[in-house]
Protein backbone atom coordinates (compact mmCIF):
# COMPACT_ATOMS: atom_id res chain seq x y z
CA UNK A 1 0.00 0.00 0.00
CA UNK A 2 1.17 3.55 -0.95
CA UNK A 3 1.93 6.25 1.67
CA UNK A 4 1.86 10.16 1.45
CA UNK A 5 3.54 12.72 2.56
CA UNK A 6 3.64 16.84 2.73
CA UNK A 7 6.76 18.70 1.47
CA UNK A 8 5.81 23.17 2.16
CA UNK A 9 8.25 24.45 -0.51
CA UNK A 10 9.01 27.97 -1.49
CA UNK A 11 6.79 27.21 -4.58
CA UNK A 12 3.63 25.43 -2.94
CA UNK A 13 3.13 22.53 -1.28
CA UNK A 14 4.20 19.08 -2.94
CA UNK A 15 2.99 15.45 -1.92
CA UNK A 16 5.47 12.82 -2.07
CA UNK A 17 4.52 9.02 -2.18
CA UNK A 18 6.32 5.79 -1.12
CA UNK A 19 5.91 2.26 -1.37
CA UNK A 20 7.14 1.88 1.91
CA UNK A 21 10.67 1.42 0.58
CA UNK A 22 11.19 3.69 -2.19
CA UNK A 23 9.92 7.20 -3.56
CA UNK A 24 7.07 6.81 -6.22
CA UNK A 25 6.08 9.97 -6.53
CA UNK A 26 6.68 14.02 -5.79
CA UNK A 27 4.59 16.15 -7.80
CA UNK A 28 3.37 20.28 -6.61
CA UNK A 29 0.03 20.16 -5.47
CA UNK A 30 -2.71 20.45 -8.28
CA UNK A 31 0.38 19.90 -11.06
CA UNK A 32 -0.77 17.86 -14.53
CA UNK A 33 -0.76 14.25 -14.20
CA UNK A 34 -0.91 14.66 -10.34
CA UNK A 35 -1.09 11.55 -8.42
CA UNK A 36 -0.73 9.64 -11.47
CA UNK A 37 0.68 6.52 -10.46
CA UNK A 38 -0.21 6.66 -7.11
CA UNK A 39 -2.50 3.82 -5.29
CA UNK A 40 -6.44 4.81 -4.53
CA UNK A 41 -5.82 3.73 -0.78
CA UNK A 42 -2.84 5.97 -0.26
CA UNK A 43 -2.87 7.25 3.13
CA UNK A 44 -0.93 9.69 5.06
CA UNK A 45 2.29 8.23 7.04
CA UNK A 46 5.52 9.35 8.25
CA UNK A 47 8.55 7.11 6.70
CA UNK A 48 12.53 7.36 6.25
CA UNK A 49 12.06 7.64 2.43
CA UNK A 50 10.22 10.77 3.47
CA UNK A 51 12.83 12.56 5.90
CA UNK A 52 15.57 11.21 3.48
CA UNK A 53 13.36 13.26 0.31
CA UNK A 54 12.92 16.54 2.48
CA UNK A 55 16.59 16.58 3.06
CA UNK A 56 17.23 16.58 -0.56
CA UNK A 57 14.52 18.85 -0.95
CA UNK A 58 15.88 21.02 2.29
CA UNK A 59 19.25 20.84 -0.03
CA UNK A 60 18.18 21.42 -3.24
CA UNK A 61 15.67 24.70 -2.46
CA UNK A 62 18.62 25.78 -0.28
CA UNK A 63 20.82 26.35 -3.77
CA UNK A 64 22.62 23.40 -3.10
CA UNK A 65 23.11 20.17 -5.40
CA UNK A 66 21.92 17.13 -3.39
CA UNK A 67 24.95 15.11 -3.35
CA UNK A 68 22.59 11.67 -2.60
CA UNK A 69 19.49 10.22 -4.06
CA UNK A 70 16.23 9.00 -1.85
CA UNK A 71 15.54 5.32 -3.28
CA UNK A 72 13.26 5.71 -6.18
CA UNK A 73 10.99 3.33 -7.86
CA UNK A 74 9.83 4.71 -11.20
CA UNK A 75 6.55 3.22 -12.07
CA UNK A 76 5.74 3.61 -15.91
CA UNK A 77 6.37 1.89 -19.65
CA UNK A 78 9.57 0.79 -20.05
CA UNK A 79 10.06 3.77 -22.49
CA UNK A 80 9.06 6.45 -20.03
CA UNK A 81 11.53 4.29 -17.53
CA UNK A 82 14.08 4.88 -20.21
CA UNK A 83 13.12 8.56 -20.75
CA UNK A 84 13.16 9.09 -17.03
CA UNK A 85 16.30 7.92 -16.57
CA UNK A 86 18.19 10.29 -19.28
CA UNK A 87 16.77 13.07 -17.25
CA UNK A 88 18.92 11.33 -14.14
CA UNK A 89 21.89 12.13 -16.26
CA UNK A 90 21.23 15.60 -16.83
CA UNK A 91 23.60 17.60 -14.79
CA UNK A 92 22.19 20.70 -12.28
CA UNK A 93 22.57 23.70 -13.62
CA UNK A 94 22.47 22.77 -17.25
CA UNK A 95 19.31 22.32 -19.70
CA UNK A 96 19.09 19.73 -22.78
CA UNK A 97 16.33 19.61 -25.52
CA UNK A 98 13.73 16.94 -25.83
CA UNK A 99 15.61 16.00 -29.07
CA UNK A 100 18.65 15.89 -27.21
CA UNK A 101 16.91 13.34 -24.79
CA UNK A 102 15.35 11.48 -28.02
CA UNK A 103 19.25 11.38 -29.24
CA UNK A 104 20.44 9.86 -25.86
CA UNK A 105 18.04 6.99 -25.84
CA UNK A 106 19.26 6.50 -29.95
CA UNK A 107 16.32 7.66 -31.32
CA UNK A 108 15.82 10.26 -34.38
CA UNK A 109 15.40 13.69 -33.08
CA UNK A 110 11.96 13.39 -34.49
CA UNK A 111 11.40 11.62 -31.98
CA UNK A 112 11.39 14.21 -29.64
CA UNK A 113 7.31 14.48 -29.30
CA UNK A 114 7.08 10.93 -27.36
CA UNK A 115 9.82 11.73 -25.51
CA UNK A 116 7.60 15.10 -24.36
CA UNK A 117 4.95 12.87 -22.98
CA UNK A 118 7.41 10.85 -21.03
CA UNK A 119 9.15 13.78 -19.22
CA UNK A 120 5.78 15.05 -18.82
CA UNK A 121 4.39 12.38 -16.84
CA UNK A 122 7.20 12.20 -14.94
CA UNK A 123 6.12 11.05 -11.30
CA UNK A 124 9.09 12.10 -9.05
CA UNK A 125 9.96 15.78 -10.29
CA UNK A 126 12.47 17.67 -8.82
CA UNK A 127 14.86 14.50 -8.14
CA UNK A 128 14.17 13.48 -11.96
CA UNK A 129 14.88 16.64 -13.19
CA UNK A 130 12.34 17.34 -15.81
CA UNK A 131 12.61 20.87 -15.25
CA UNK A 132 15.80 20.92 -17.05
CA UNK A 133 14.30 20.45 -20.69
CA UNK A 134 14.16 23.39 -23.01
CA UNK A 135 12.44 23.65 -26.54
CA UNK A 136 14.24 22.94 -29.67
CA UNK A 137 14.54 27.06 -29.63
CA UNK A 138 15.64 27.35 -26.10
CA UNK A 139 12.16 28.32 -24.80
CA UNK A 140 11.06 26.68 -21.07
CA UNK A 141 8.30 24.67 -22.38
CA UNK A 142 5.79 22.31 -20.85
CA UNK A 143 6.20 21.69 -17.79
CA UNK A 144 3.08 19.86 -15.40
CA UNK A 145 4.30 22.09 -12.32
CA UNK A 146 3.74 24.91 -14.52
CA UNK A 147 6.24 27.27 -16.58
CA UNK A 148 6.68 29.52 -13.83
CA UNK A 149 7.99 27.38 -11.47
CA UNK A 150 10.24 25.36 -14.33
CA UNK A 151 11.74 29.18 -14.97
CA UNK A 152 12.26 29.91 -11.08
CA UNK A 153 14.19 26.20 -10.50
CA UNK A 154 16.35 26.55 -13.67
CA UNK A 155 16.86 29.72 -12.28
CA UNK A 156 18.03 28.53 -8.88
CA UNK A 157 20.07 26.40 -10.48
CA UNK A 158 21.79 28.76 -12.81
CA UNK A 159 22.41 31.29 -9.82
CA UNK A 160 23.60 28.41 -7.90
CA UNK A 161 26.24 27.18 -10.21
CA UNK A 162 27.64 30.61 -10.17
Amino acid sequence: MDSTAHYDSPLGGITLASDGNALVGLWFDGQKYFASVLQENAEEKALPVFDEAARWLDAYFSGSEPDFTPPLLLRGTPFRRAVWGALMAVPFGQTVTYGWLACRLGLPAAAARAVGGAVARNPVSLIVPCHRVIGADGRLTGYAGGEWRKAWLTGLEKQSKV
